[in-house]
């Protein structure tokens, strides 16, 4: 099973493990990129980060953490926008559903997220919907 379950995700971050959630497309037809939001451990909080990337429109690159920024002009020294920081896992995940419209049954464990990428690739980048027939969130926050 992909998705993880309350519990699990709760664990992970306990244990200082990220949970990623891919968020679908951004931009236009004629530049792509793509979107995913990240809950990880600090030292004595927990971090939710917003990554914007290009869409690097190669069937076998699937490593998001490689991409390119979308907005290239940003000049970003740490990988995605920091929205916030909370003192518990449990409100961190509801941080990120609130800023980004991620949804709690489709978070993965870490490095999880480039399969859903893959899956939207193959599915010849689909839009409006993920490749499973889910909505793409509405997005809350601007990187």
């Amino acid at each position: 099973m992909r998705y993880l379950v309350e519990p699990f995700i709760i664990g992970a971050l306990r244990r200082g493990r990220s949970v990623e959630q891919f968020l679908g497309p951004v931009g236009s037809p004629e530049r792509r990129g793509v979107r995913y939001v990240e809950v990880r451990a600090a030292r004595t909080s927990y971090q939710v980060h917003v990554h914007t990337v290009e869409d690097v429109k190669h069937e076998s690159f699937l490593d998001l953490d490689v991409f390119p920024p979308f907005d290239q002009d940003a000049g970003e020294e740490e990988p995605g926008q920091l929205l916030g920081t909370a003192e518990d896992p449990q409100d961190a995940l509801v941080l990120a559903e609130e800023c980004t419209g991620a949804v709690r049954g489709r978070w993965v464990n870490q490095g999880v997220v480039q399969d859903e990428y893959h899956d939207f690739v193959r599915a010849d980048r689909p839009s409006g919907m993920s490749p499973d027939g889910h909505h793409w969130p509405d997005l809350r926050t601007s990187p």
